[in-house]
């Protein structure tokens, strides 16, 4: 009966995801094999993954070509790139709710695998290949026009591209002030799960902001971020 229970409330996280993706699976073993990730079984989704990436790519490039008529070569590879990065995918897939459907195997379960971004992102692109292989491009194209269509109305092609350090440096610079300190507050974590907590300091306008990530790199970014938006407030 437990048994019977869990396939239930496991076809309900599924049905519901295919909700908010607005498909539903011809197929849904090929769902299930795009959720599973290598450490799982061996039937999981990185040949899914491959499919989904060269999709994507494609249904970007001419979603950017379509809704940005003024951008050059330059700039709309820099955007695509800024749509299908690891973050970006990730993002998209926790709005999702994925990270309650990817199977994984018992070590990653532990470490906490369903919320790194890297099984997320690969997870989001497997989806969008077994999308295509379970009815046609059109049909992919369609959904990752609906996920992507809101970022792309609110974007700042000013910004975009730039990451929060970039964008604090070419600030100050254009101020004429000096760069940024970034000072590592506190590491803590096993070395394979690390948290990093870094201050970004600006004497100038007096600002101290915090961030925190898994990497020195995010903490970084997340306390630029602050820091630009705290920085432009003074300007």
């Amino acid at each position: 009966m437990i048994n019977g229970d869990l396939q239930n409330n496991n076809k309900l996280l599924l049905d519901t995801f295919c909700k908010r993706l607005g498909y539903s699976f011809i197929q849904p073993e090929l769902l299930r094999e795009a959720l599973t990730h290598r450490s799982h079984s061996a039937s999981h989704n990185e040949r899914l993954e491959f499919l989904g990436d060269a999709v994507l790519n494609c249904a970007i490039a001419g979603l950017i070509y379509k809704c940005f008529p003024d951008l050059p070569e330059g700039h709309l590879s820099r955007l695509r790139a800024n749509f299908v990065n690891q973050q970006a995918l990730s993002d998209l897939a926790l709005s999702l709710q994925m990270d309650k459907l990817i199977r994984l195997g018992e070590g990653e379960l532990k470490s906490g695998g369903c919320h790194r971004p890297s099984i997320l992102a690969d997870a989001l692109e497997a989806v969008l290949g077994a999308i295509y292989l379970d009815s046609n491009y059109v049909q992919a194209e369609t959904v990752i026009r609906t996920l992507y269509l809101p970022m792309m109305e609110s974007i700042d092609l000013k910004t975009q591209g730039k990451d929060p350090k970039t964008l604090l440096q070419e600030f100050l610079q254009s101020q004429k002030l000096a760069l940024p300190e970034y000072i590592v507050v506190t590491t803590t974590g096993k070395a394979h799960k690390q948290k990093f907590k870094v201050e970004c300091v600006i004497p100038t306008f007096n600002i101290r902001t915090l961030g925190e990530g898994t990497s020195r790199r995010s903490a970084e970014q997340a306390a630029a971020k602050l820091a630009y938006e705290e920085a432009c407030l003074h300007h």
